[in-house]
């Protein structure tokens, strides 16, 4: 038998998990030339998120740092400060900050790195060539 939460599931429209909501949000802003209004994020996600549901989005990513906002009248223009590579960081760093012992978790963290990864993560503590994205500085 199938109970509630389950039934609503399979009846309600796909559901995003939030940090893919968020990304998709930065994207749409990395798009703009200029601070854009609510509204037209809302258009370019598609359309169907709500109003709110976009507000509160951009109200989440401002407070973790990843977008700005200025007053335009009575509301808000919103701008990306960080891409999605910013995002992944922000929580990181809040997963991290969360913790008593920085040095245990950080080496569970960096002992559970691939080898690619652990190169990798080598050549960008020591500034090496072939850092990624070298060219973006």
């Amino acid at each position: 038998m199938m109970d509630r939460r389950e039934n609503e599931a399979e009846s309600s429209p796909r559901r995003r998990g939030q940090g893919k909501l968020e990304a998709h949000v930065l994207s749409v802003l990395k798009d703009a030339v200029e601070p854009v209004p609510v509204a037209w994020v809302q258009e370019r996600l598609g359309g169907d998120l709500a109003y709110t549901t976009v507000i509160t989005i951009l109200t989440r990513l401002h407070g973790k740092g990843a977008v700005e906002r200025e007053r335009a009248g009575r509301s808000f223009v919103w701008t990306a400060v960080a891409d999605e590579a910013g995002l992944a960081a922000l929580r990181m760093r809040k997963v991290l900050d969360a913790e008593t012992d920085r040095q245990a978790v950080l080496a569970s963290f960096v002992t559970a790195l691939s080898p690619h990864d652990e190169l990798l993560l080598r050549e960008l503590l020591a500034g090496e060539p072939g850092e990624p994205g070298e060219g973006d500085r």
